[in-house]
């Protein structure tokens, strides 16, 4: 959660209750992830690719 509010901003509450439920390999992958991150669309856009 820090690495994600410092790459891009203060985390919705949304999206906090849904990371806190990622698996082990969900939360590796979007450690991963968040290194092309840039905005907080590229979240939401992971977690849209998640649910796919």
């Amino acid at each position: 959660m820090r690495l994600l509010t410092r790459r891009v901003g203060p985390i919705p509450d949304s999206f906090a209750t849904q990371i806190n439920h990622l698996s082990l390999e969900q939360i590796e992958t979007l450690g991963e992830a968040l290194l092309d991150f840039s905005t907080m669309n590229d979240l939401e856009q992971w977690f849209q690719a998640l649910n796919q």
